[in-house]
């Protein structure tokens, strides 16, 4: 079977750090061409596993395959079949990008004309190319990601890992950099493991995402399930009357679980047996006058905040 027909797979992975259980023996299966978004609080144990899984740290136990090759056993071989764009880049200021590349292609053993077509089109597909001559101390800090990207992809690797690749970009660039993975995988087939520390990333680009907390996974799934599964949608209706504010919150609780709301408005968790339409029509029926009606669906917000008891940061510092 060809590394690329391979993905992910993580059985009992642990590692210590002086008596610290970074990651505590953890189970994952990533199909060949999936994005699996890995998210955790700071200090979950996010870049461990990912220092793990690329052989630069060794399991303290358990077992770990990528590409199809063990990362303890096959460590040269498993390098040879993946992608890596970590946290911090690896750039020298005084190369330029298309410098860069040469470079990369160079200890890849790929030379001459395969070599030049490599480089045009992977600077194409970063969006460098004007920009490819220019030395990298020019460069804004998503050009930069954006190059790291492309230095991760010179060799075709049939696996890419990419930690936190977009914090600190700006809303354009991120949506590119978002773009081009999403390629990737669904025309190349490539295996992204993606960490982050942006939710609505995960929940766009991730086909499975795990939420990992104190080294250990808490939750995993495809987006949709996990939201489904950690509840139901929630109302929130303003009156144009703060006199009606208390008429309202029994008229809402027909529908469900009242629930914290905005100063002046009532909320609750609808429990099935009406949804936004029902409580329209029975405000309208009750000649109660909303202001502004709000629905509000499960997000991986809720999620992360029901299965780890806080909110994500959002990229702060390193985790251990």
């Amino acid at each position: 079977m060809s590394a690329r027909a391979q993905g992910i797979v993580v059985e009992g992975l642990v590692r210590q750090f002086k008596g610290v259980l970074a990651v505590d023996g953890i189970d994952l299966t990533i199909e060949p061409g999936q994005i699996y978004g890995f998210l955790g609080p700071n200090g979950a144990g996010k870049s461990t596993t990912v220092h793990m899984l690329t052989t630069l740290l060794p399991p303290s136990a358990g077992r770990a395959t990528v590409a199809g090759f063990d990362v303890v056993a096959d460590g040269p071989s498993v390098r040879a079949n993946i992608g890596a764009a970590l946290q911090e880049t690896a750039l020298d200021p005084f190369l330029s990008a298309r410098e860069h590349l040469r470079l990369q292609a160079s200890l890849h053993g790929i030379r001459g004309e395969r070599r030049l077509r490599l480089q045009d089109d992977l600077l194409q597909r970063v969006g460098l190319t004007q920009a490819a001559d220019r030395k990298v101390r020019t460069y804004s800090g998503g050009m930069k990601r954006r190059l790291d990207l492309a230095l991760a992809l010179i060799h075709g690797p049939s696996t890419l890992f990419l930690d936190e690749p977009t914090t600190g970009l700006d809303p354009q660039s991120r949506a590119a950099l978002w773009e081009e993975v999403g390629r990737l995988a669904r025309e190349e087939g490539v295996t992204v493991f993606l960490t982050t520390q942006y939710l609505e990333e995960a929940d766009v680009l991730a086909d499975r995402v795990g939420i990992i907390d104190h080294g250990r996974i808490v939750a995993e799934g495809t987006p949709a399930s996990l939201k489904a599964e950690i509840g139901r949608s929630t109302v929130e209706v303003v009156p144009e009357s703060s006199a009606e504010l208390h008429r309202l919150v029994a008229i809402l609780g027909r529908f469900g679980t009242e629930t914290a709301a905005r100063p002046g408005a009532a909320a609750v968790r609808l429990d099935g047996k009406g949804g936004l339409a029902d409580v329209v029509r029975a405000l309208d029926q009750e000649d109660l006058r909303a202001a502004a009606i709000n629905l509000h669906s499960p997000s991986l917000d809720d999620v992360f905040l029901a299965k780890t008891g806080r909110k994500l940061e959002g990229a702060a510092e390193d985790d251990a």
